[in-house]
């Protein structure tokens, strides 16, 4: 199994994206994921290119709206040949559902491998006190992200991105196969931003994520070419 590492190219335009990408030594099969900032500014322009250069995109506009809407707007994506798309699961079983044949009806009209479809559990933003006070949630915060894995797999999902310190207990409902990839990775020298439930590259490993995400450790870094690659080693237990 592929245990991915994506770059997330949250720049604001295709012309600094593909300026980042270009600069890695090696473009064929990198895994990278785009972003709503970058997607809603250049849309389909900038995954052309990226795909051109031979990535692995990871599409994540986190679809949450009615299952008609989502599932045409996943029929678009499924049509650009991504290989991996994010749905909200707080949109329910039946959105999930309409995403994941939006998807492949999208990739059979282009002859192109249907992508994965990932369901987001709680934001790695999303804290125990603004899940019960803001978003007026009963429960324990973990409670409710094995709740949507479960309504997400019923659904069709592929797989969850959710912090990596729920992928042990969710290993538990999942089937074989089932993809967690895990956003809020920072390295010990790094801060934690606006992120809430972060690991190290390791302890992701260590905890069974098959996929992480990580963004500004490397983007911003001095060396980015260089920050990716101590990520990655420690990611893949170099």
């Amino acid at each position: 199994m592929q245990r991915p590492l994506f770059i997330a190219l949250d720049f604001p335009s295709a012309e600094e994206t593909i300026s980042f990408v270009k600069a890695f030594e090696e473009t064929k099969g990198l895994f990278v994921k785009v972003g709503m900032e970058l997607f809603y500014q250049d849309g389909p322009k900038v995954i052309k290119e990226l795909k051109d250069l031979g990535c692995k995109i990871f599409l994540d506009l986190k679809f949450h709206d009615i299952p008609n809407t989502v599932k045409g707007a996943a029929r678009s994506c499924g049509r650009l040949g991504v290989d991996y798309m994010t749905v909200h699961a707080l949109g329910g079983q039946a959105m999930i559902r309409a995403a994941k044949e939006g998807l492949l009806e999208g990739a059979r009209e282009c002859n192109v491998e249907p992508a994965k479809l990932l369901a987001i559990s709680q934001l790695t933003s999303t804290s125990q006190e603004v899940l019960n006070n803001d978003l007026q949630i009963a429960g324990k915060l973990s409670d409710s992200v094995i709740h949507l894995t479960k309504m997400a797999i019923a659904g069709g999902a592929d797989g969850m991105v959710s912090s990596a310190l729920e992928v042990p207990a969710l290993k538990e409902v999942a089937p074989e196969g089932f993809l967690f990839v895990t956003p809020g990775i920072r390295p010990t020298s790094s801060i934690a931003d606006d992120q809430v439930r972060v690991v190290t590259p390791a302890k992701a490993h260590e905890l069974g994520s098959t996929g992480i995400v990580v963004g500004r450790p490397i983007t911003q870094a001095d060396n980015s070419q260089a920050a990716y690659q101590a990520i990655k080693n420690e990611w893949e237990q170099q």
